[in-house]
């Protein structure tokens, strides 16, 4: 009798849809991250130069696991585009942010 190799089942691939809205995509120069202990919260900001006001544009909750495996993809895809690119120049920090603070009796 022969053996037969064990075969593990497929899993079902996963399909991703994208309206055609969100395919446009939002330009950000900022991304400003926060977290608990359940959650990080990134924040993706429009800086535009001469302009004291800056607006969030989109705000993105993931668990701290999603961060590690979301950590994990961008640098591997920025090794990928550095291969293929050359090596990402580091500019001089932003200034930085102020945020008000409300003053006062609560």
């Amino acid at each position: 009798m022969s053996e037969q190799p064990e075969q593990k089942p497929q899993q079902p691939q996963l399909q991703i849809q994208i309206d055609d809205e969100t395919a446009e995509g939002v330009y950000a120069n900022l991304a400003m991250i926060v977290h608990g202990p359940d959650e990080f919260v990134l924040d993706f900001i429009r800086v535009l130069p001469g302009t004291p006001k800056a607006r969030v544009r989109s705000r993105i909750l993931i668990t701290p696991q999603h961060a590690r495996r979301l950590l994990l993809a961008l640098e591997d895809n920025i090794r990928k585009y550095e291969n293929s690119f050359g090596p990402i120049e580091e500019r001089a920090p932003q200034p930085t942010i102020a945020f008000p603070v409300p003053s006062g009796e609560a």
